[in-house]
């Protein structure tokens, strides 16, 4: 009987993501607002349908340590050297500025200093990939404003591991402890890395070389696993985010040459559970909210597309190689939000640095919700 209850939850999750998936893609949108639809519809505020959600969201979270070591996999180093200039220059201000500006607002609202932080740097992130996916589309990756856009989008994918780093250390759980406790906790975090990078420079490449010298495709995968799961494991057991450790392990294969391999084993397992992370968020979201208070949803995703968009047109003046029509395209192709916000929305809810019980996270989801519409 539990198997079959099991076996009815995943036809279920199955069914809803499928057509909610194919549909969203046929209207021309993305796969990421069709699991959340999916999720939305099946959820209790709608069909309720959706079972406990609490086994889902475990296993969903290999989405994300997945979606991370994809993301350290696209970061190489050579790349991010010849652009150092651009990325880490017009990429951190993008983001330090927007988070400090959506962050302010969030605390002249009320939300406590802590979580402001959090939700600034959640909003400051673009989707990577609508904004390529667009720029691509309409042939301007090679031009000014596509090239900036490209060194920002970079910027917000190396931003995302110390935002999910800061998590924790803001949480509730790390409210207390004395300062002797803090700075030996700091310097387990850099032990830690640290041991993780030397081991896997000198680890991983050996290791992928023997596995692929056996000619055996299920044996690549599963080492691919393994390395993503291991390092993810190494993290949790030093208290940090499991994350954490997938990024690593992709940004030191990021320059072998099993990388585009080895990203083509990982994509099929990264797609499904992150789907499976995008429904639960889905499921999640109390859409009652749009019509009890649409005018507070309005208002809050209008501020947020005016900053940064004010703050992008500024950022494109700045280049003078930038006309004023690029660096409007600049905005309307940066300004909306990213999938990546969902993920860190739902750490900071669970950390306690945004409290659900007064409809703060039903709120800031459903911003997140339909900046990523407007990025489409």
């Amino acid at each position: 009987m539990e198997t079959s209850h099991y076996l009815q939850d995943a036809v279920m999750f199955l069914a809803a993501a499928v057509v909610a998936v194919a549909l969203s893609r046929r209207w021309g949108l993305g796969a990421v607002l069709g699991y959340l639809a999916a999720g939305a519809i099946i959820g209790p505020h709608v069909l309720n349908l959706a079972p406990d959600m609490t086994g889902a969201n475990e296993l969903s979270e290999f989405g994300v340590i997945l979606l991370l070591f994809v993301i350290g996999l696209e970061l190489s180093p050579q790349r991010l050297w010849l652009m150092r200039k651009a990325v880490f220059g017009a990429g951190f201000l993008q983001v330090a500025l927007s988070a400090l500006l959506i962050g302010g607002a969030a605390l002249l609202a009320g939300l406590p200093w802590k979580g402001a932080v959090i939700v600034g740097l959640a909003l400051a992130l673009s989707s990577t990939a609508v904004g390529l996916q667009i720029l691509a589309e309409h042939k301007q990756l090679g031009s000014p404003h596509g090239r900036l856009a490209f060194a920002i989008l970079l910027f917000q994918d190396l931003a995302a591991i110390p935002i999910l780093a800061l998590i924790p250390l803001l949480g509730a759980q790390h409210a207390q402890g004395s300062a002797g406790a803090q700075a030996f906790d700091v310097l387990r975090v850099i032990g830690v890395i640290a041991a993780v990078v030397v081991g896997g420079r000198y680890l991983l490449r050996p290791v992928f070389r023997a596995v692929a010298a056996t000619q055996i495709a299920e044996v690549f995968t599963a080492t691919a696993l393994l390395v993503v799961l291991g390092t993810a494991w190494v993290m949790q057991l030093a208290g940090m985010q499991m994350s954490l450790g997938a990024f690593l392990a992709g940004v030191l294969l990021a320059d072998s040459e099993f990388r585009h391999e080895i990203e083509s084993q990982i994509e099929p397992f990264k797609g499904l559970l992150l789907g499976l992370f995008f429904v639960s968020v889905g499921a999640s979201i109390d859409l009652n909210l749009v019509r009890d208070q649409p005018l507070a949803v309005l208002a809050v995703v209008g501020t947020i597309l005016v900053l940064k968009s004010a703050l992008l047109l500024g950022l494109g003046q700045l280049k003078r190689k930038l006309g004023f029509s690029e660096t409007v395209r600049l905005a309307v192709v940066l300004a909306g939000g990213g999938e990546f916000a969902f993920v860190v929305l739902a750490l900071a809810q669970h950390d306690s640095l945004i409290d659900a019980r007064f409809e703060q996270e039903q709120l800031f989801l459903l911003t997140t919700g339909s900046l990523h519409f407007y990025s489409y």
